[in-house]
């Protein structure tokens, strides 16, 4: 298939978690059209099987997928090892892993200390056991490039008037891992320093996903141009933040939500 990419990640190997997910799959078919090898893995092996053979179908021999629980350390290391045993190196990581407890979601007055506990372990604590192994990686390597993924809910408070009538809300634990992710952003950039390594974020603005049309209206009215956006304008800027046109963006959170937080 033509690359359709401006930017060509060609000779790259790219691994991808939570791939099954939006973000995840719409990441690893950019960084496909943009001539890379892909790596996709998930806990989710049913949807993560249909990624795989969708992507795989248009893109013969350029796709592995694994699935994996990267909620403990044995399984962040199965994956890395056994993609090792594969491609021999990976260039670059995009960790859209997403796991959540069964209270996600609950608001601020139902919250119980076990469901925050697990979850901010989950994901702000998974980030960042993911981050220690695959540094292990990129340090051997000389080289390589993580990327995580935060939200405009970590740069600022959230609009709370968007919600009124909803039924929707945006967790505090969610602010806090999303704040979080920024932070452990720029400790890892610095602290890798000079050893051929980077390590960035994108902050995306709100995916449209069947929300209330309330809620997408009063959205869009603090927006400048699209309002919410689609998996698509996620994934084109982390291809962007892949390519070798972003080699001087180091410890940096990329904002990419339509001017939601001006």
């Amino acid at each position: 298939m033509k690359n359709s990419s401006s930017f060509n990640l060609s000779n790259k190997n790219v691994l991808i978690t939570g791939a099954a997910g939006r973000i995840g799959s719409e990441v690893a078919k950019a960084a496909l059209e943009a001539n890379a090898f892909v790596i996709i893995t998930d806990i989710k092996e049913t949807k993560l099987e249909k990624v795989y053979k969708k992507l795989s179908n248009l893109y013969p021999d350029k796709v592995l997928s694994f699935c994996a629980d990267l909620s403990s350390q044995k399984g962040i290391e199965y994956l890395i090892n056994n993609a090792l045993l594969k491609i021999n190196k990976i260039d670059a990581a995009v960790h859209c892993a997403y796991p959540t407890s069964e209270g996600w979601g609950e608001g601020f007055e139902n919250l119980k200390s076990e469901n925050l506990y697990q979850d901010l372990s989950m994901q702000l604590g998974g980030a960042i056991m993911f981050s220690q192994s695959i540094m292990r990686c990129f340090t051997k390597q000389k080289s390589g490039h993580l990327i995580h993924i935060s939200s405009i809910q970590g740069v600022q408070a959230p609009k709370f008037e968007h919600y009124v009538g909803t039924g929707m809300s945006s967790p505090i634990e969610y602010t806090a891992i999303k704040s979080g992710i920024i932070a452990i952003t720029k400790w890892l950039a610095k602290y890798h320093h000079s050893q051929g390594i980077r390590v960035n974020c994108v902050s995306p603005g709100g995916i449209l996903d069947s929300q209330p049309e309330s809620f997408l209206n009063r959205y869009r009215n603090d927006c400048t141009n699209i309002g919410m956006l689609s998996p698509k304008d996620v994934a084109s800027a982390i291809v962007f933040l892949l390519s070798p046109a972003s080699i001087a963006i180091n410890g940096h959170n990329l904002i990419v939500d339509d001017g939601w937080t001006l």
